[in-house]
């Protein structure tokens, strides 16, 4: 049963918490021409121009100026924002300018999130800017192997080298060849138990970006973990040692936490033992829509929506666009269907959990190359895909909560771009939606028409294609309980589900 805390509660409800009732208003700031950014490293600026950036957004400019600004990081930070609208460059540069003057090689920032393509989108931005200010970026994220991570993160040891250096010292030289790291929790937990000379000891800044689903799924214990390890023992190492909260002489460790759809549920948001910490929310409401995002909704037969779907695609004129379904069998039932649809107008593929994770990688590629035109998965998707150039989403099944919604909607109009999603509803959906749409700012939702005589052209296929259909996935199901096999990876699924 979903709890309240999911489904979005009421709109109006007050925050348990004292410091979330008088966030900081994102929407308050302007954007500011990246020549105009106060305090901003000169060496930055080129980087960030080849990265086609000429202006900041507002959520990046409100987290600079709590931190690099008069806020200087005293207090611990919380981002509230939608999709797409600059939340990783809003760290990303503080944290860069920041260690832009350390003097000795550590890792400093760390950098989590709950999936590789997530992670590896992130690494991308501090690739961007870091090496400008001879900092070092490093990735721990099961791309490679454990022993390739390692080698790229820790340096040889010195005494096998120089035999003749005093113990004691070496073990104080950091190992490290990297100042931030960008991680999954699986593949950080493998490092901190596992890999010689990697330490947290040091460490002056922790982001946990989707920090909702970080903290809703355990992966391992990794939070307490790193909490702990960063908690130091020895207050007078010679390095690291960070100006602490009002004047303190031991070194804190700044937290930036991010999501789209922030929780507010105290015994959660407690696992993260935040300091003084300072809310950033975009609008009045705890959920936000995209400013350019175009909402509509579709209201048709449960029997005909495969076919409304088809005329749908070929409106958007085989534009990039996301379907999304409820669940992994929806998704590969109308994948399978549409292939009985013979000359349709647009190329399109599955991409779900069935698939062996190297069949989806090639999946995603060619939908990035503009190979294939449309995606069918669930909210797998939702999270994690970024997509430059996508225009449309489209709820095939209705998304059971705002949130839910908010970040399907969120894989497009994105960074200022405009885009639409279509929502299909039966008759007896439209009151929950529109009630659920509520909850969220600039929640406006336009009624979409499809021509009749274009869905009705399609019936008579329609009909042979649902006997194809079911002979196919009758055929799946006989191969399967023959060969005693399972959705690939499924056994793998079992033992990962918590990195």
């Amino acid at each position: 049963m979903a709890t309240k805390e999911e489904e979005g509660g009421p709109s109006s409800r007050v925050p348990h918490l004292p410091w979330m009732r008088n966030p900081v208003d994102i929407d308050s700031f302007s954007g500011c021409p990246v020549a105009h950014l106060p305090r901003l490293d000169p060496r930055l600026v080129k980087p960030l121009q080849r990265m086609g950036i000429e202006s900041f957004f507002p959520v990046q400019v409100a987290a600079w100026l709590e931190t690099i600004g008069p806020g200087a990081f005293e207090r611990d930070i919380c981002i509230n924002s939608p999709t797409g609208s600059g939340k990783t460059l809003a760290y990303a540069l503080p944290i860069v300018q920041m260690l832009a003057t350390r003097k000795v090689r550590c890792l400093r920032a760390l950098v989590v999130l709950p999936t590789r393509d997530l992670a590896l989108q992130v690494k991308e931005v501090f690739d961007a800017i870091a090496p400008v200010v001879g900092l070092s970026v490093g990735s721990a994220v099961g791309q490679s192997s454990i022993a390739d991570e390692v080698s790229n993160l820790i340096e040889k040891s010195k005494q096998g080298l120089f035999p003749s250096l005093d113990e004691e010292y070496i073990q104080m030289e950091p190992q490290t060849k990297v100042d931030i790291l960008v991680a999954t929790p699986g593949r950080l937990m493998d490092h901190i138990s596992m890999t010689k000379g990697f330490s947290l000891e040091h460490l002056q800044y922790l982001v946990v970006d989707e920090t909702d689903r970080m903290l809703r799924e355990a992966y391992q214990s990794w939070l307490p973990t790193v909490i702990q390890l960063t908690r130091s023992s020895d207050q007078n190492h010679s390095w690291g040692v960070e100006r602490g909260f009002k004047g303190k002489s031991f070194p804190r460790l700044a937290k930036i936490v991010l999501s789209a759809t922030l929780t507010q549920d105290p015994s959660k948001l407690s696992q993260l033992e935040l300091q003084h910490p300072l809310l950033l929310n975009s609008g009045k409401k705890r959920y936000r829509i995209p400013t350019k995002l175009q909402s509509y909704k579709l209201v048709c037969k449960s029997n005909l929506k495969p076919l409304s779907l088809i005329v749908l695609l070929q409106e958007l004129r085989g534009e990039k666009c996301l379907v999304f379904t409820s669940s992994v069998e929806s998704s590969h039932r109308l994948s399978t269907l549409l292939e009985f649809f013979e000359d349709l107008p647009f190329k399109f593929s599955e991409y779900s959990r069935l698939q062996r994770e190297s069949t989806r990688r090639k999946t995603l590629d060619a939908f990035k190359e503009g190979k294939i035109d449309v995606l069918i998965g669930t909210d797998r998707m939702a999270r994690g895909i970024h997509i430059d150039g996508l225009r449309y989403v489209i709820n095939y099944d209705m998304p059971p909560y705002v949130k839910t919604y908010i970040h399907r909607a969120g894989r497009t109009a994105r960074a200022g771009e405009s885009g639409s999603c279509f929502t299909f509803l039966r008759k007896h959906e439209v009151k929950a939606f529109d009630k659920m749409l509520k909850k969220a700012d600039n929640s406006s939702c336009s009624l979409h028409s499809l021509p009749e005589e274009s869905v009705e052209t399609l019936r008579p296929v329609f009909s042979s294609a649902l006997k194809k259909l079911e002979e196919s996935l009758e055929s799946e199901a006989t191969k399967k309980s023959k060969s005693g096999d399972k959705a690939p990876n499924a056994s793998k699924r079992k033992r990962t589900i918590n990195t």
